[in-house]
């Protein structure tokens, strides 16, 4: 799967070159057979730093590598994906506060979508 599209990149870039905004999160990655979720909602100039929220047992706000993820190589071929389903909703703050509240990303997006009155494909 491609990890970021070109309008997902320009959206990510363009909230990348206005620092000190509480951007919401323009995309959604995760490890289909564990543990493992990225909300990204800035990319720097160089193309691989993202910032947004990781979870990797602990959710916490920080800067992620593009090109790492892209390369992690999961049993049955598989690798990291994006959630085409998702909807940031929300500033990168507000999810950050309700995944450290939940425990981790995915609860918080049950708690984000129901207090947003959101409603996702499937869910």
């Amino acid at each position: 799967m491609i990890l970021l599209t070109d309008e997902l990149r320009e959206q990510l870039l363009a909230n990348g070159r206005q620092r000190d905004v509480d951007h919401m999160p323009v995309v959604k990655f995760f490890n289909p057979l564990g543990e493992g979720v990225w909300l990204a909602a800035e990319l720097d100039a160089d193309g691989d730093t993202l910032f947004g929220l990781a979870d990797l047992g602990d959710p916490e706000l920080g800067s992620f590598s593009l090109e790492e993820m892209a390369s992690i190589r999961l049993p049955f071929g598989m690798g990291i994906e994006r959630d085409i389903l998702f909807s940031g909703l929300v500033p990168i703050s507000v999810w950050a506060e309700a995944a450290r509240q939940a425990g981790s990303i995915r609860a918080a997006e049950r708690i984000v979508y129901a207090a947003t009155g959101a409603r996702r494909e499937g869910a």
